[in-house]
């Protein structure tokens, strides 16, 4: 991944409903759920959630598949993956036993 794409994955992230949003669709895993389910399961109006989910789908970190008049939106865990791979990709100057907490909570996925 490259760093500009990181920044814009960070800054969809970093607004409080956006993020709140992405946990919802990376808890449910790659079937994701239609527009409806996250605005009720989320208390958000489809108006407003519209918008974030546009934002998040520009940084790369969702999917979007139409069926019939529903948008299924689903977390895009490849982007996810590339992103931890990022922030990871030069941790501690390979001296990986400073890095065995993050590098154990990658192992039990």
């Amino acid at each position: 991944m490259k760093q500009d794409n990181a920044i814009d994955a960070f800054a969809a992230l970093a607004q409080e409903s956006r993020m709140t949003i992405f946990r919802l669709l990376v808890r449910v895993g790659p079937d994701g759920l239609q527009v409806g389910e996250i605005s009720r399961r989320l208390d958000i109006v489809t108006s407003t959630l519209s918008g974030h989910l546009s934002i998040l789908k520009r940084a790369g970190l969702l999917t979007a598949t139409r069926h019939q008049r529903e948008i299924r939106y689903a977390a895009n865990l490849t982007a996810v993956n590339d992103l931890i791979g990022f922030l990871l990709a030069d941790c501690c100057e390979g001296q990986s036993n400073n890095c065995s907490e993050i590098l154990s909570l990658l192992d039990r996925r």
